[in-house]
């Protein structure tokens, strides 16, 4: 059974999913990010967030919030964005290097954007190569650097794309990003996928200040939306609600190892928002799970492999157990 392509590049292709399955029921139950389906709640934005332009010093206050949450001293070192994809895609724009070490199976948006710069796309072990690339942790194995085991690896420029770190906090290396001694690394966060607010689009690069300064000239005057703005500034300063979603969050991947070991997928990668399983029949899976109205990952380079994000509600667990049943 061969696997559609629009859903081997990304996750979250539900209008795809609508018309390649037209008669599965509805509402669809997408699984197929690792975005944390327990959203931070937002109240209700005021009137102005919507209908003025964004304040500069909102945005600079955004990214003195966000420096300090990293960990970062200078938050010069801190560039907002409209999600970490904006700043993978520009920062080859910006950046010299033409032969670029990426791993083969880890997040294909790097590869992507590096190749339509032009630059030669070689192994991470690679000697050659002008800048290497990691994810951290990595999407969609889960496999996991320490911060020490990340350093090693940064004797020449190195970005690191830390999107699921908030997980995992100590694994973080953005503290060093472009400190003096550091000059060389860069590190990416995402909001949307702890946060569970995805739709804002918000990210950020900790970069030496130069390279900052010259990111946030590419984006002009409003890289960020007032309603993003407003929502990393609440959530960000809500460090309970963090420790708490951690706790919760590693609860809700066991539960989810349980459905999937018992529907007889093997476990073999992922983090507390995503699970990666493999199963002999996986593309067969993938096709009754959509036609069930659940969507979830496959991986052009594994037909073996499904990636699973969590369920959110009661309501959609007992889905999704329902659909596992009778994948038996």
């Amino acid at each position: 059974m061969t696997t559609p392509a629009a859903f081997l590049g990304h996750g979250g292709r539900l209008g795809a999913a609508c018309a390649a399955w037209p008669n599965a029921p509805t509402p669809w139950l997408d699984l197929s990010t690792g975005i944390n389906p327990r959203p931070y709640p937002i109240l209700a934005l005021a009137p102005e967030t919507w209908s003025r332009l964004p304040d500069p010093e909102s945005l600079r206050r955004l990214e003195r919030i966000a420096a300090a949450a990293f960990g970062v001293e200078d938050p010069a070192r801190v560039v907002a964005a409209a999600g970490s994809e904006a700043l993978i895609r520009l920062l080859p724009r910006l950046l010299t290097a033409r032969c670029v070490a990426i791993p083969a199976r880890t997040y294909g948006g790097h590869a992507d954007a590096w190749r339509a710069a032009g630059a030669r796309i070689v192994d991470l072990d690679e000697p050659a190569a002008d800048l290497r690339v990691l994810v951290n942790p990595d999407n969609p194995t889960g496999r996991a650097l320490s911060a020490d085991q990340v350093l090693d690896l940064a004797d020449g420029p190195l970005l690191v794309d830390e999107a699921f770190v908030d997980l995992d906090p100590p694994r973080s290396v953005a503290v060093l990003a472009g400190a003096t001694g550091h000059e060389g690394l860069m590190v990416l966060r995402s909001f949307g996928k702890f946060y569970g607010l995805a739709g804002a689009r918000l990210g950020f690069l900790v970069a030496e200040p130069d390279l900052a300064t010259r990111v946030r000239r590419a984006l002009g005057d409003w890289p960020v939306s007032g309603p993003a703005i407003a929502a990393g500034l609440t959530a960000f300063a809500d460090t309970a609600w963090a420790v708490q979603t951690r706790l919760r969050l590693i609860e809700d991947a066991a539960r989810l190892d349980s459905l999937l070991d018992g529907a007889g997928f093997t476990i073999v990668g992922g983090t507390p928002l995503f699970r990666l399983a493999q199963a002999a029949d996986a593309s067969r899976r993938f096709e009754m799970l959509a036609r069930a109205g659940i969507l979830t990952r496959p991986f052009p380079w594994d037909e073996t492999l499904i990636r699973f994000g969590l369920p959110g509600p009661q309501a959609d667990w007992l889905r999704l157990a329902d659909a596992l049943e009778n994948l038996r």
